[in-house]
């Protein structure tokens, strides 16, 4: 049989994790697929650094549209990020006819709607499994293994970045800054983080699990999102204290036919599976009507776990074009109509339990004139911390609400914000002490 003949445009880590396994394990991949998968040409602008890899047999060019213009290729591989210029080179793929592999979440989060179309109306294919959690295999596990399921929640550590730097928070009991810069040493963390510990890159995977789970579209732009960078040494050891875990989290329920979509750090008990997912490793715990919990773990981030779902796609690609083989199943999973824009529900009608830290002078009466505020907000406390001061400078006070809304959280916050006894702006953390929606039967 004719072999598959891709072309790699974006030769950085995952793409050199693509051509060793394309190179190395040709004959492994033969059997899976059932016929040869030739990588072709790769195109970059960098070609005369040492990937340690062998390219004798490829050929290679700074211009992808040597890729574009080859008529044997039949694959795009677009390993080169961001919006443009990957977007129209995906869609003049598209156009030529060509199949499209990806790991680009925020061109799939943010354009994937007309991506897909456009793909759907040449007849070909767009694979993205390594868009989402490296080499866990969630893009499948959603479309495919739990297609007779509802999904009516999805909580997931889907940032190795902004987990590693938490994870050693925790551990070594050190600051933000401090376990920042060893993440950029160790090459967990970009020079420029902020789309990790930011919580953007978190939404536009979320953004992509919601389409797969729900078959409805959510914007990234419309995903409350909230970084880590205000989590401090002290909250990490209040929460340990009190037997929570610290972690930044994709969050999405459907709740009386309305979707919560956020990100934001979220304190679990350490009890619960996700508090266990350390340093770079991700984890997805989805809870289905029928199946009911399940948490899929592994390497989020790398060379090879991102590498393997790449080449996972070109095998499923490979396999859906033997002769006689049916053509695969929709993008998303869902036959019909695209997915119409999901109903979200306001982030100020969410309503959880929360940590608070409130900074203040060492005054008697403080903490009644803080809890007087919160119950004229229709707050409860739970329970409260408050440790004399150790050193010049403020008394840190801590709550633990019960159930309580977030925009009367942050009237009452601000209302506290502007005390004579507050030194500094209070924080807060939302706590959540299951995932599993209320009313949920067991099937």
């Amino acid at each position: 049989m004719e072999a598959l003949q891709v072309g790699l445009a974006g030769f950085g880590t995952v793409g050199t994790g693509v051509a060793k396994i394309l190179l190395e394990e040709a004959a492994w991949l033969e059997r899976r697929s059932g016929r040869q998968i030739r990588l072709k040409r790769i195109a970059d602008l960098d070609l005369e650094r040492d990937r340690g890899v062998s390219l004798e047999k490829v050929q290679t060019s700074t211009r992808v549209e040597d890729i574009l213009e080859d008529p044997e290729i039949r694959v795009l591989i677009e390993l080169m990020g961001g919006i443009e210029p990957a977007k129209s080179f995906v869609l003049d793929a598209i156009a030529a006819g060509k199949h499209v592999v990806t790991a680009n979440k925020a061109l799939l989060a943010s354009h994937g709607t007309e991506l897909f179309q456009a793909a759907e109306a040449k007849g070909v294919q767009i694979g993205f499994e390594a868009a989402v959690a490296g080499g866990i295999p969630i893009v499948r596990s959603l479309r495919e293994g739990l297609a007779a399921d509802r999904i009516l929640s999805i909580a997931g550590i889907i940032n190795g970045t902004a987990n590693y730097i938490l994870s050693t928070m925790t551990e070594q009991g050190r600051e933000f800054p401090e376990c920042l810069k060893e993440a950029q040493e160790k090459g967990y963390a970009e020079a420029d983080p902020s789309l990790d510990i930011e919580g953007q890159d978190t939404a536009h995977k979320l953004a992509i699990l919601i389409g797969l789970a729900c078959g409805v579209s959510v914007h990234p732009e419309d995903i409350f999102t909230e970084g880590i960078q205000r989590v401090t040494g002290m909250d990490i050891r209040y929460a340990r204290e009190l037997g929570y875990r610290i972690k930044l989290l994709a969050l999405s329920k459907i709740l009386d036919g309305e979707l919560e979509a956020r990100v934001h750090p979220t304190m679990i008990p350490e009890s619960h599976l996700l508090a266990s997912v350390g340093h770079a490793f991700n984890a997805v715990y989805a809870t289905g009507r029928g199946t009911g919990p399940v948490m899929f773990y592994g390497k989020g981030a790398g060379m090879m776990p991102t590498g393997s779902a790449v080449v996972s796609d070109l095998v499923s690609l490979a396999r859906n074009m033997r002769p006689g083989m049916p053509h695969d199943i929709p993008a998303l999973g869902f036959y019909g109509q695209f997915p119409q824009d999901a109903r979200l529900r306001p982030m100020e009608e969410l309503v959880t339990k929360y940590y608070m830290r409130f900074p203040v002078v060492d005054r008697p009466g403080v903490l009644s004139k803080i809890s007087g505020i919160l119950g004229d907000h229709g707050i409860s406390i739970d329970s409260v911390i408050q440790k004399g001061r150790q050193q010049a400078g403020p008394v840190h006070i801590i709550m633990l609400t019960h159930e309580a809304r977030e925009r009367d959280v942050r009237h009452a916050l601000d209302v506290i914000d502007r005390l004579e006894v507050a030194l500094d702006k209070s924080l807060f953390i939302r706590i959540e002490d299951s995932f599993d929606p209320p009313g949920l039967e067991p099937a």
